[in-house]
């Protein structure tokens, strides 16, 4: 509807069933990418000091597929919940509230993808979604969350893979529209390729005197760029699932340093060992003190560069990828040139 001229949207409206047109005004009020816009308005309730029998004959009434029950009082305030597997095999004349569970909700105007995320997770069937109150305003199903994170997984793989993700099946797509999912992209990397050559002709005087450097460059910007990916990916996922906040760079960056610190030395030390049985002593060093500060460098800053883009407001997966790939192609070219040049004196 988002997408649709104003127009046209209203008379779509107009044209619906009026209890789905109510269902869908109230959908429509809640701001784009909140759970609001994609919780279910319709759901069955009870209350606590109902008897179980009376709460599964309007169960059946209203609501008989409903698996997870939200329990509210009289002003619609969200007390808990509980489960129809639990209040089947229950004594009828029991109450709902013996068998009520504390909830696990969210507010209507939450991240509709974090919130599935949470609940995809924990692993239960339905989340009760409320208002600044407390008050219950509808659910978020899981058959629903699930299919949030499978499209935010596609989305982001697909920009990790250097492209914007097909709104529709492959083979049916316009050969112009897979161009536009994937031009920008390769423009970027574009741009970090001429970086990488701006690069390689300031040091060409230095590749001139020992030629064997170069055939390590391609080991060592691979590294670096999937070092910095595989940071940057693991802290996107963090940030999705709300273990990490913008204001959290200083651990982050910390606890990736020393993640490519140890990265760096076990790469290091094996590319040590085999540079220097072809190549010499100097190369051996040269290739493994360059993997140890590419290690470092790119984790950190792989680790970082998502909550920078979280921070003003761009998608992580979106703008880490390409700026990692520039920032460690060039940035590993530069620390290897320079530690080649100051351990073999040329």
């Amino acid at each position: 509807m988002d997408e649709l001229p104003a127009k046209i949207a209203k008379r779509l409206v107009q044209e619906l069933p009026a209890d789905e047109r109510g269902e869908t005004a109230v959908i429509l009020g809640y701001p784009v990418g909140s759970v609001g816009r994609r919780m279910t308005p319709d759901y069955v309730h009870v209350y606590p000091q109902e008897r179980v029998g009376v709460a599964l004959e309007r169960i059946q009434e209203r609501g008989g597929d409903a698996e997870t029950i939200p329990v509210i009082d009289d002003g619609r305030h969200l007390l808990g919940v509980v489960s129809l597997r639990e209040l089947f095999f229950a004594s009828p004349d029991g109450t709902v509230e013996e068998h009520m569970a504390t909830a696990l909700y969210a507010h209507a105007d939450d991240d509709a993808e974090v919130t599935a995320r949470t609940l995809v997770d924990r692993g239960v069937l339905a989340m009760p979604i409320v208002d600044s109150e407390n008050r219950l305003l509808g659910l978020l199903t899981g058959d629903d969350a699930h299919r949030m994170v499978e499209a935010a997984r596609d989305e982001d793989e697909a920009h990790a893979g250097a492209s914007e993700p097909l709104r529709r099946p492959y083979l049916t797509t316009p050969v112009l529209a897979v161009v536009r999912s994937r031009i920008v992209w390769l423009f970027v990397l574009a741009v970090s390729a001429i970086l990488t050559v701006s690069v390689l002709e300031l040091f060409e005087a230095t590749l001139e005197q020992q030629v064997a450097l170069a055939l390590f460059i391609p080991l060592l910007t691979g590294i670096g760029g999937n070092t910095g990916s595989q940071a940057a990916t693991t802290v996107t996922r963090a940030l999705a699932m709300g273990e990490v906040r913008p204001r959290n760079a200083g651990p982050v960056a910390l606890k990736e340093l020393r993640t490519g610190v140890v990265l760096g030395v076990t790469l290091g030390a094996v590319a040590f060992a085999v540079a220097t049985i072809f190549y010499g002593v100097g190369i051996g060093t040269v290739i493994g003190l360059t993997l140890l500060s590419v290690c470092t460098i790119s984790a950190t800053v792989g680790g970082v560069m998502p909550l920078v883009a979280k921070s003003i407001q761009v998608d992580p997966a979106v703008f880490s990828t390409p700026f990692i790939s520039t920032f460690c192609d060039a940035t590993g070219l530069i620390v290897y040139f320079s530690i080649a040049k100051s351990v073999l004196g040329i």
